[in-house]
């Protein structure tokens, strides 16, 4: 039996800080990404007869103009604290799931079930983190104010203020508005994701047989190859999710009317593409960001798992 076959499952404590640090780092570099994205959604532009909608490049060159180039990371506060516990739960509730509906004979997970597996992280993590702290990111993205102008008060002045003020004002509930479109994105993201990335990793072992573990930028392509399947098969559901998010609820109307309604509106109004919205720097944001994720996550499990098992692996190797 291979050494790589017989490494113990990865702990919880070492998911949470390989994938807290992982979630960190992709935060810092794709939140721009994703505040172009999240104002293109938003934007009606384009309704007009005559008119074009905006494109992400026009539409991250106008925030920056009117804004400052620190408006590209409003909401970052939103993000970093709820990235860890978010990447945390990923990694560990698939691997659960994946241990689950593992053969109980040969101890392998089949391609099918390791979907399910990544299905099921994408809802746990949803439910549990991604929504709440998406409703407060796209709230503080949503303001359109000079971070240079001291005197132009925005309505949410951080993530903390923008909880205490969604809460007191529109109840607990509303941070949970758009949940299950937010868990069906979740879950179609990780399930292709998690797919693509196991079933990647496993061919790039078997054309490498000599190397215990793949460099970090193998690791990294393989990231952004399997990231970039989600966006496209699920951006309808994001443009409607952020919409629903954006705004405070309607008295007496269910989430299914109102997704309903948003998702009417924007046909009548804006034309099917109106869903596709921000899929630009969506791809641009969640295919770079996972191949941060992976690389960095391995690279981390890697060096925690070599300093918890040094004296394991030298009796190991005697």
């Amino acid at each position: 039996m291979s050494r790589a076959a017989e490494k113990k499952p990865v702990g919880f404590a070492t998911q949470l800080i390989a994938g807290g640090t992982a979630g960190a780092m992709e935060a810092l570099c794709c939140q721009p990404l994703d505040t172009i994205k999240v104002r293109m959604q938003l934007s009606k532009s384009g309704t007009a007869p005559g008119t074009k909608p905006r494109g992400f490049i026009a539409t991250g060159a106008m925030i920056v103009r009117r804004e400052t180039p620190l408006a590209l990371y409003k909401g970052l506060g939103a993000v970093l604290s709820g990235i860890v516990p978010k990447m945390a739960i990923r990694f560990a509730s698939f691997e659960r799931y994946k241990g689950w509906l593992a053969d109980k004979h040969t101890g392998k997970t089949s391609v099918g079930n390791i979907f399910v597996a990544g299905l099921g992280a994408g809802v746990t993590e949803a439910v549990m983190v991604v929504n709440p702290m998406e409703v407060v990111k796209i709230r503080l993205q949503a303001q359109q104010h000079s971070l240079a102008d001291p005197l132009e008060v925005p309505r949410y002045r951080n993530a903390g203020h923008a909880v205490y003020s969604i809460v007191r004002e529109e109840g607990f509930a509303a941070l949970y508005r758009g949940v299950s479109l937010t868990a069906l994105r979740q879950a179609t993201n990780q399930g292709a994701n998690f797919t693509a990335y196991q079933e990647l990793k496993k061919l790039a072992h078997n054309l490498q047989p000599e190397r215990a573990d793949l460099p970090s930028y193998q690791h990294m392509l393989i990231g952004l190859v399997s990231g970039a399947m989600g966006p496209f098969s699920n951006a309808p559901i994001d443009t409607i999710k952020t919409r629903l998010q954006k705004a405070p609820g309607a008295p007496g109307q269910s989430a299914a009317q109102r997704i309903a309604a948003i998702a009417r509106e924007m046909v009548r109004q804006e034309g099917v593409r109106a869903f596709y919205k921000g899929i630009t720097p969506r791809v641009l944001r969640v295919a770079p960001g996972q191949a941060v994720v992976f690389a960095v996550y391995e690279r981390v499990r890697r060096a925690m798992e070599t300093m918890q098992g040094s004296s394991e692996d030298r009796t190991f190797s005697e």
